[in-house]
């Protein structure tokens, strides 16, 4: 692994809340943390069919613009019986004219699910990939997941996307009825971060 020796990390991202997130993950590493949106960068299409792939896209686009290491991140959903999808299309399966509709996405997961009479429980993960991309092309990869099961109807006011219909390996509630705060001590997200985090102890 390449170790991290900059003082600064641009995130390719314009999601103000994650970029909230990432700061405060790497605040104790005395790392400045900018955002695309501050950089001005435009959001590169996505055409890769994996999450890494996408990410890289991500990542390489805004290190190639700026000059400064950037990380970029993909994420979804897998359902097993439906052979991995929405997977990287996650965010498509929820997108309407006027914007992402998460529960229109939800039920048409299941009805897909209804459709070919699979059965119960109704596998799934959460996944999460990190791409670390430096001006010289080089990057680094760290992954995350968590398994476990869909659930209908739909529980929880909390979290977000597909959280009211995932029901972790382990628990009882959804990710939309936990605590955000044990949320992100178990999502996919924080795994891949926990791996993240060891480029700047190295």
């Amino acid at each position: 692994m390449r170790p991290f020796t900059d003082s600064k990390l641009l995130v390719a991202t314009h999601n103000a809340g994650k970029l909230a997130e990432i700061r405060a993950i790497l605040d104790p590493y005395g790392i400045e943390v900018v955002g695309a949106k501050e950089m001005n960068l435009p959001e590169p299409e996505e055409t890769e069919s994996t999450f890494v792939g996408n990410a890289r896209i991500k990542a390489h686009a805004a290190a190639t613009a700026t000059g400064l290491p950037a990380l970029a991140d993909d994420s979804g959903i897998e359902v097993d019986c439906l052979d991995g999808a929405p997977g990287v299309y996650t965010a498509d399966w929820a997108t309407t004219p006027t914007g992402r509709d998460f529960a229109m996405a939800m039920e048409k997961t299941w009805k897909a699910c209804d459709e070919i009479e699979a059965p119960m429980p109704r596998t799934a993960r959460f996944r999460a990939t990190l791409v670390l991309a430096w001006p010289d092309g080089h990057d680094e990869v760290f992954e995350g997941r968590v398994e476990g099961q869909l659930v209908w109807p739909v529980r929880g006011e909390l979290g977000h996307g597909y959280d009211p219909m995932f029901q972790p390996e382990g628990f009882d509630l959804t990710f939309a009825e936990m605590d955000p705060a044990r949320k992100n001590e178990i999502s996919h997200r924080a795994a891949a971060f926990r791996e993240f985090v060891k480029i700047f102890e190295a």
